[in-house]
C-alpha cells in the first residue's frame, strides 16, 4: 500500500523543471526575435516608464553632455500634447543597462529570481507541514495535498508553478506559526511566554535551554540594511544628476511624472482614458482621488490580514498594479508570480478557471483592438479601452477572491485548533 501511495504522488508531482525549460526557451524566443515579435512598441509590455526606447533616447542624451531628461518641443500641433517634454522618466542608474540589453544577464538574473521564488516556496511549505502536524492537523495537509494534482494541467501550472505554500494558523499566540510569515508581535509574545514558562518550570531539552523564538537582531539588522541600500542608491543618483539640476530634477522627472500623468498615450491600465476626457478644471481633484484610493486601502488591510505579511505584501502589489498610472503586463507577472506561495491556502479560491479564460482573452484581444484603432481605423479609442476595463476588473476579482480564501482558510484552522 505504501509504494502504491508513494507512486501515486510521484504521479501527481509537478513537471516543474519541464515547465522551468519550455519558459527558458520562451525567453530566449522573445530575446533573439524581438524584430518580428514587435514587442519594443506594445503599448501592454511597454509603458512610458519602462520603454526601452525611451532608456536610449536617455542614453543618447547623457552621451551628448545632455541631462536625460532634457525636454524638447514638437512642433506638429497634433502629437504637441503627448510627446511634449522630457522622453526618459527612470533611474538615472539605470541607463548603464542599455549597454546590457543584448546579453544575457537578464536572462539569468530572471532564471536566479524564480529559482529563489521557488526555493522560498518551498521552505514555507515544510514550515506549513510540520506546523499542521504539531498542532495533530496532519490529515489537513493530506486533503490539501490532493490539490497538488492541478499541478500536472497547463492551468495549474499557470497559475502557480510549484506546490508551495506557508499558513499563519491563528490570531491566539499558542497556535502561531514561527516561519517567515510570522509577525514580530506574535513571536514577541512567543517567547515572553516560553521565557515565562522556563523561568517556572526549569525546562531542559538534551542539557540544553530551550531556544528563543524570537529576536529583534534580525530586524534590526533588516531596517539597517534597508536604510544603507537607500542611502547609497540616493547618493549614486545624486552624483551622476549633479551637473543636470541635482536629485530633486530626478525626483520630478521620474515619481512627479508618474504622479501627474502627464501622459496619456494609450496602456492597458484606465486612467490614460480618463484624464484624456477629464475637464483640465477637475484634473487636479481627480488625480488626489486617485492616488488616495490607494492609501485607503493600506490601514484596513493593514488590520485584517496582520498575522499575515507575506499574503499583506501580495495584496498590496497586485492593488498597486491595478491602480497604477502606468500599468503593464510585468507589474502582473511580478504578483502572479507570488501566487503559488500560497498555494494551499488559496486551493478552493473560486472562480480560478473563469479568471485564467479572462486573462487568456485579454492577452488575445488587446493586441485586435490595438491594431483596429490606431493602424486600420476601423475602431476607436473606446474598444481598446474595453479591455483595459476588463483587464482591471478580472485583476480585482482575482484580489477579493483570494482574500476572501485566504480569510476562510484561517476561519477553518482555527476551527479544527479550537475543537482539538
Amino acid at each position: 500500500m505504501k509504494e502504491e501511495e508513494e507512486k501515486k504522488n510521484m504521479k501527481t508531482k509537478p513537471h516543474f523543471w519541464r515547465w522551468a525549460v519550455a519558459s527558458m526557451i520562451f525567453r530566449l524566443v522573445l530575446i533573439y526575435f524581438p524584430k518580428n515579435l514587435n514587442l519594443a512598441t506594445r503599448p501592454e509590455v511597454s509603458t512610458p516608464v519602462t520603454s526601452l526606447r525611451r532608456l536610449a533616447e536617455g542614453y543618447w542624451l547623457t552621451q551628448s553632455s545632455m541631462s536625460p531628461y532634457a525636454e524638447f518641443h514638437l512642433s506638429d500641433a497634433l502629437i504637441l500634447n503627448v510627446l511634449e517634454g522630457s522622453m526618459y522618466h527612470g533611474s538615472p542608474l539605470l541607463l548603464s543597462v542599455l549597454e546590457l540589453k543584448d546579453s544575457l544577464i537578464i536572462f539569468y538574473a530572471d532564471f536566479i529570481s524564480a529559482m529563489l521564488i521557488r526555493a522560498t516556496g518551498l521552505k514555507l511549505r515544510m514550515a506549513y507541514c510540520e506546523r499542521l502536524k504539531s498542532l495533530g492537523l496532519g490529515k489537513l495537509f493530506e486533503i490539501s495535498g490532493e490539490y497538488s494534482a492541478l499541478m500536472s494541467s497547463p492551468i495549474g501550472s499557470f497559475w502557480v508553478g510549484c506546490s508551495i505554500s506557508f499558513v499563519s494558523l491563528s490570531d491566539n499566540p499558542d497556535y502561531t506559526c514561527n516561519g517567515p510569515d510570522a509577525t514580530p508581535r506574535k513571536l514577541f509574545l512567543m517567547y515572553k511566554k516560553d521565557e515565562a514558562d522556563n523561568s517556572s518550570k526549569g525546562r531542559v531539552v538534551n542539557g540544553l535551554s530551550e531556544q528563543k523564538n524570537f529576536s529583534w537582531r534580525p530586524v534590526g539588522l533588516f531596517f539597517v540594511w534597508v536604510f544603507i541600500w537607500t542611502l547609497y542608491t540616493l547618493v549614486l543618483c545624486g552624483i551622476f544628476m549633479r551637473n543636470y539640476g541635482g536629485i530633486s530634477e530626478m525626483f520630478n522627472r521620474t515619481y512627479g511624472f508618474i504622479l501627474t500623468v502627464k501622459d496619456l498615450s494609450p496602456n492597458i491600465g484606465v486612467l490614460w482614458y480618463f484624464f484624456a476626457e477629464v475637464f483640465e478644471f477637475f484634473r487636479d481633484f481627480f488625480l488626489i482621488v486617485f492616488h488616495v484610493n490607494i492609501l485607503f486601502m493600506i490601514l484596513p488591510l493593514a488590520i485584517r490580514l496582520k498575522h499575515r505579511p507575506c499574503f499583506l505584501a501580495f495584496v498590496y502589489m497586485a492593488i498597486c498594479s491595478i491602480l497604477k498610472p502606468y500599468p503593464s503586463v510585468g507589474d502582473s507577472a511580478l504578483y502572479l508570480a507570488l501566487l503559488a506561495l500560497f498555494f494551499n491556502e488559496l486551493a478552493e479560491m473560486q472562480f480560478s478557471f473563469f479568471l485564467f479564460c479572462g486573462f487568456v482573452g485579454v492577452s488575445l484581444l488587446s493586441p485586435v483592438m490595438h491594431n483596429l484603432w490606431i493602424w486600420r481605423g476601423t475602431g476607436n479609442a473606446n474598444f481598446y479601452f474595453a479591455t483595459g476595463m476588463a483587464y482591471a476588473c478580472f485583476q480585482i476579482i482575482l484580489v477579493v477572491e483570494s482574500v476572501s480564501a485566504m480569510l476562510n482558510h484561517d476561519r477553518k484552522i482555527r476551527k479544527l485548533v479550537a475543537t482539538t
